[in-house]
C-alpha cells in the first residue's frame, strides 16, 4: 500500500506517546479514521495510579529470561467471548502517592503545551520555590488534557488490549480484547497503518538468583520490583535489600533510609554495578545505606553476597533493575537484546513503513522526542514526507550498531539530542499549509535545563546525606558502616 493512500490509522496506547501521536495525526487532516486502544481505564500511561495493591510476583525464571509476557491464545472465530484471562499482563502502575518527576519540566514538556505550573509543597521543600519537578497527578492531568481537547477522547477505546496485529494483504488486522468482570469480549478491526505507542516500562526485569522464588513463596509479596513500590510506610521496621544502581533503586533506598521507616541500615546492591549516567551514585552515600556487591543466592531469609558475606533476617528484596521490552501483539517484529531492531530513526519499521513506533527510545527529553517522532509518523502516513531508500535506512542502523552496540545503548539519544531532533524534523518537513503540527528548531536550553535538573537531584541527595551524617555525628555520610 502507498503511504499516500492511508486513511485508517490505529494507535496503540493512550500515554504521553499515544496522546501526542493522536494530535499529530489529527492535525494532518488526512485520515478518515483514527482509533486509539488503551488497556488501562483511562489516559496517562505510566502516570496512572492504582487503587489496588499489586499482585505478588511469580514465575521468576520468565522474568529473568524476559519471556514473562507471552501472547494469549486468540479464539478461532471473532467476535467471541471467553472466560477472563488469568495470565499476568503487568498493567499495574509504577507510581506511589508522593512520586514526582525527576526531569526538568522545560525539556520534558511538548513544544506547544507547557506542563502546568503546579509545584507540590514537598518538591518546594527539597528544591526551592522554582522547583522544575511535578507531582505525578499533574502529569496524568497533562496527558489527559491532550486527549480531552478537540474531541480526541472520543477516539479512544479504554480497557481494551491489543492482542494481535498482523498484515493481511494491504490491511492490518488488529485483534482486540475488552476485559469484563465475568468474560472477555474479542473482536477485530482493520486499518491501513498502525502506530505503536505502548511504551516499554511495563514488564519488570528481575535477574536470575538462586533461591529467590523460594524466598517469595515463604512470604508472598516479599519480593518486589520498583514498579510495585507504593511508598515507605509499607516497610516500617523491615530489613530491606534494594537491588540496582540506577535511579529507581536510588530513590527507594534514600526514601527508606532518610524516612527512617525501614530497619536501618538499608542494604543496597550497588558494588560492581554501573551508576546511572545522568544521576550518578550520590544517593547511595547516605549514612543509613550500606552498599554491597551482587547477590550470590538466597537461603531462607538470608541473602548471601558475592564477597562471601551475608545479610540475615531479610524481610523484603526490592529490585530496581529495569524492564523488558515486550511486543506480544506483534509476533512478526523481533525483540533483540531488549530493543526493537529494524526501526529507522527509532520510528519506521523498515520492512513495512505503515507500521511505526513512537517512544522506542531510552530516557532523555522523552516527551519532546515523542512529539518529533509522532509528527514524522503522521507526515509519512499523510504522504507529506518521504523516506530514504531501504538500503540507506539499513545502513543508518548498521552504523549506529557499530557506534553504540546492538543493545539498550542503541536506543539512547543522549548526548546527540540536537542532531537527532534536527534529522527527524528534516525528514518530517514543514507539511502542508494549514495542516499538520509544526516542529520548532531544537533549542539548546532544553538540553541545558535537562542537565540542570539532574544536578538539582544530585545536590538534594548530597544535602540529605550531609544532614543525616551530621545527625549521626559522621560528617557527610559515605555509606553506612553499621555491622550486621
Amino acid at each position: 500500500m502507498s503511504l499516500s493512500s492511508v486513511r485508517r490509522v490505529a494507535v496503540i496506547g493512550a500515554g504521553p506517546a499515544g496522546a501526542i501521536a493522536v494530535d499529530a495525526l489529527a492535525q494532518e487532516k488526512m485520515f478518515d479514521l483514527i482509533r486509539v486502544f488503551e488497556r488501562r481505564e483511562g489516559p496517562g500511561g505510566c502516570w496512572i495510579g492504582d487503587s489496588k495493591k499489586p499482585a505478588p510476583l511469580s514465575n521468576f525464571s520468565s522474568l529473568a529470561d524476559r519471556s514473562a509476557d507471552p501472547a494469549l491464545s486468540i479464539p478461532d472465530r471473532l467476535p467471541a467471548q471467553t472466560p477472563p484471562s488469568g495470565q499476568p499482563r503487568f498493567v499495574e502502575s509504577s507510581v506511589y502517592p508522593y512520586l514526582e518527576t525527576n526531569v526538568h519540566d522545560l525539556p520534558m514538556q511538548f513544544s506547544q503545551e507547557p506542563i502546568p505550573d503546579e509545584r507540590s509543597p514537598a518538591s518546594i521543600s527539597l528544591h526551592g520555590p522554582d522547583t522544575p519537578f511535578r507531582h505525578w497527578h499533574v502529569m496524568r492531568r497533562y496527558v489527559k488534557g491532550l486527549l480531552d481537547r478537540n474531541g480526541y477522547g472520543d477516539l479512544v477505546s479504554y480497557n481494551t488490549t491489543v492482542e494481535n496485529v498482523e498484515k493481511i494483504g494491504d490491511e492490518w488486522k488488529v485483534t482486540l480484547r475488552k476485559s469484563g468482570s465475568t468474560s472477555d469480549y474479542w473482536w477485530a478491526e482493520y486499518f491501513d497503518a498502525v502506530v505503536v505507542a505502548s511504551g516499554h516500562y511495563w514488564v519488570p526485569y528481575i535477574p536470575a538468583i538462586e533461591g529467590l522464588e523460594a524466598f517469595e513463596k515463604l512470604r508472598p509479596g516479599s519480593v518486589l520490583h520498583s514498579k510495585h513500590f507504593r511508598g515507605r510506610d509499607g516497610f516500617k521496621g523491615k530489613r530491606v535489600v534494594v537491588v540496582g544502581a540506577s535511579v529507581s533503586a536510588a530513590d527507594i533506598a534514600v526514601d527508606l533510609a532518610h524516612g527512617k521507616t525501614a530497619s536501618l541500615p538499608v542494604h543496597a546492591i550497588t558494588i560492581g554495578h554501573a551508576a546511572n549516567g545522568y544521576f550518578g551514585d550520590e544517593a547511595f552515600n547516605h549514612p543509613s545505606i550500606q552498599r554491597h556487591p551482587s547477590i550470590a543466592r538466597v537461603e531462607g531469609r538470608t541473602v548471601h553476597l558475592a564477597d562471601g558475606k551475608s545479610i540475615p533476617n531479610v524481610d523484603n528484596i526490592i529490585f530496581g533493575t529495569g524492564y523488558s521490552w515486550t511486543l506480544p501483539f506483534l509476533p512478526q517484529v523481533e525483540i533483540r537484546n531488549n530493543r526493537v531492531p529494524n526501526l529507522y530513526q527509532h520510528v519506521v519499521w523498515q520492512q513495512d513503513p505503515t507500521l511505526l513506533f513512537v517512544g522506542a527510545v531510552g530516557a532523555g527529553l522523552t516527551f519532546k522526542i515523542f512529539e518529533w517522532q509522532a509528527v514524522l509518523a503522521a507526515r509519512l502516513l499523510a504522504g507529506r514526507a518521504t523516506l530514504p531508500p531501504v538500503e540507506e535506512m539499513a545502513r543508518w542502523e548498521a552504523d549506529r550498531i557499530q557506534a553504540r552496540g546492538d543493545g539498550v545503548k542503541f536506543t539512547l539519544v543522549f548526548p546527540d539530542f540536537e542532531d537527532y531532533f534536527d534529522e527527524v524534523r528534516k525528514l518530517a518537513g514543514e507539511g502542508e499549509k494549514g495542516a499538520g503540527r509544526r516542529l520548532p528548531k531544537f533549542q539548546r536550553e532544553w538540553f541545558r535545563a535537562f542537565m540542570d535538573g539532574h544536578d538539582l537531584r544530585k545536590s538534594m541527595w548530597k544535602r540529605l546525606n550531609a544532614q543525616a551524617g551530621a545527625e549521626r555525628g559522621e560528617g557527610e555520610g559515605g555509606g553506612a558502616k553499621a555491622k550486621l
